[in-house]
């Protein structure tokens, strides 16, 4: 992979000093043109698409969605570099492939060791560059050991924003995961199992190979025939529920 001349870079941060001072670092380097700034998550994951920039200066805490969830959703993905003032994320930024760490307040030098790494990164071939899945983004959107408070999901150039409180079911559609509250439907790119396991086992049941439901949304289970019930619910509508599905059902509501 070819090491573009000029890094085209673009700088997130909802906070205005922080983007200034980072502008005026960059003036020292010529070969980084600066395509804009983005004060929120969702700027952010439109202004990498439409702009495809090489690399980006990412805060992590931000308003509406942080850093790491503009990561998950961004595409294509870039190399990133997150700015923040808090330490406790460091470790995370690596787990899902940062390229540095800059801990605000930093200086001149420490930029430009980053920029470094960047042009590094960019240097390696695709096939090396690792790539981290959804799964382990959103982990480290939040705490260790905290279940999933809401799911994000990019539709075109849209993104949503969904409280994990609103699904009401959620069904395996080959490498899709269909998402379902509120009477509308999200396609978000994961596996079933991924997105299970990351969700509050005391509200959600997997009760079927394609099928997760929230069980405050069940009304009632039903014997449709020997060895074979649904999960009615409160809607009316009727999911599966498999022999292992029901066994875990039983032991969340014993």
């Amino acid at each position: 992979m070819t090491v573009p001349t000029t890094l085209r870079a673009l700088i997130v941060d909802d906070e205005a000093p922080a983007r200034a001072l980072l502008r005026e670092y960059l003036r020292e380097h010529p070969e980084v043109e600066v395509l804009g700034e983005c004060v929120n998550g969702f700027e952010a994951v439109k202004a990498i698409a439409e702009q495809r920039p090489d690399l980006v200066f990412l805060d992590v805490q931000m308003p509406r969605l942080d850093g790491f969830e503009v990561l998950e959703l961004a595409d294509p993905a870039p190399v990133v570099v997150f700015c923040t003032a808090y330490d406790a994320h460091a470790l995370k930024a690596f787990e899902v492939n940062a390229v540095d760490y800059l801990l605000k307040p930093f200086g001149r030098e420490r930029l430009a060791e980053a920029l470094g790494r960047a042009r590094a990164r960019l240097a390696e071939a695709k096939s090396t560059a690792p790539v981290a899945n959804p799964t382990a983004l959103a982990a480290a959107a939040r705490p260790a050991g905290q279940a999933l408070e809401r799911i994000v999901v990019k539709d075109g150039t849209q993104v949503h924003v969904i409280p994990v409180e609103r699904v009401e079911w959620i069904e395996a559609q080959d490498d899709y995961v269909a998402i379902h509250e509120g009477g509308r439907q999200h396609l978000k790119h994961q596996a079933l199992a991924e997105l299970a396991a990351a969700l509050d086992p005391s509200r959600f049941v997997r009760v079927h190979r394609s099928y997760v439901v929230n069980v405050e949304r069940i009304a009632r289970l039903e014997l449709l025939a020997k060895d074979s019930r649904v999960a009615v619910l409160h809607d009316g509508r009727q999911i599966p529920v498999s022999r292992s599905g029901q066994e875990r059902l039983k032991e969340l509501l014993r």
